[in-house]
């Protein structure tokens, strides 16, 4: 299975692991009088569309390389990333504006059965979240990583939710709204887990430095061609699932032009090899003398 097929797999799971706990979460939450829960819900709702999204920007940031983008579309992954943010920073917003209302507002103690269906969520959310990270560290996307944190951010709201809960039960009248101030809290979580998700894409976009044990590892592989004597600069771009190499090699400055040129393809092609993940690879030559 490739990484586009294990990017993909991951993130249908997503998706009907999101559709399924959205109606479960809303029903529980209607019928359970927390509001803590139908917060879940809205959560597990917008997580549906920004898993949509990754599947469309998984495809086609692996769509071959054209004309028009020869480096390919791999872009595309960063900027579905963002709008998964967007996602998350409107269901958060939503989230507090909601309970700030509520708080105010009389209602009824949670149902004591809440906890039980708060308690299987959370064990199925940590559980999706390693597994789904797993798959984003395996295939390098962005987007799946964006997916990933989705799923911790609703573990996070579902703990935040089970404490006020548990607060409003165990202390009773009067204490109602503390499901309430939970879902508030659980709001500032998701922010802050949206501004971990868009950090890095952002720097994928600015093509910031952050790849040093790759370079490592290339330099090391370098060495293994027989005629390559070292290597000076190495530049890293990650691009989808892709990292796109400048590297100089530097070899010995009496060979022929046409040697240079096949020693530059070789070591191309054995880097490619020995690091699948690599997508194109732009080796130039410096000449070495012996003094």
């Amino acid at each position: 299975m490739n990484n586009e097929q294990t990017a993909v797999k991951a993130t249908y799971f997503s998706i009907i692991g999101n559709t399924c706990l959205a109606i479960i979460k809303g029903l529980a939450g209607f019928f359970g009088n927390s509001y803590a829960l139908i917060a879940d819900a809205i959560e597990s709702t917008t997580d549906i569309f920004a898993s949509f999204l990754v599947l469309f920007g998984i495809k086609y940031a692996n769509r071959p390389a054209d004309s028009n983008h020869p480096y390919g579309h791999g872009r595309a992954e960063p900027l579905i990333t963002f709008l998964v943010v967007g996602f998350l920073i409107t269901s958060a917003t939503i989230i507090a504006y909601e309970s700030i209302i509520n708080i105010s507002i009389p209602h009824d103690l949670p149902k004591p059965w809440t906890l039980i269906v708060l308690g299987s969520i959370i064990i199925w959310k940590e559980f999706s979240f390693r597994l789904v990270m797993k798959r984003s560290i395996e295939t390098n996307s962005s987007s799946l990583k964006a997916d990933a944190w989705h799923h911790r951010s609703d573990a996070i709201t579902s703990v935040a939710a089970f404490i006020g809960i548990s607060i409003a039960l165990i202390l009773g009248k009067g204490y109602e709204e503390a499901d309430d101030w939970a879902a508030l809290f659980a709001s500032g979580f998701i922010l802050y887990n949206s501004y971990l998700i868009f950090r890095p894409a952002l720097g994928e976009i600015m093509d910031e430095h952050l790849y040093d044990d790759l370079i490592a590892h290339i330099r090391e592989v370098a060495f293994q061609v027989e005629g390559i004597i070292d290597t000076e600069k190495c530049f890293i771009r990650k691009s989808g699932m892709k990292y796109h190499v400048d590297l100089h090699a530097i070899v010995n400055a009496d060979i022929s032009v046409k040697e240079g040129h096949d020693l530059a393809h070789q070591l191309k092609d054995t880097l490619r090899k020995e690091i699948p993940e690599l997508g194109h690879v732009l080796i130039h030559v410096e000449p070495h003398t012996y003094s």
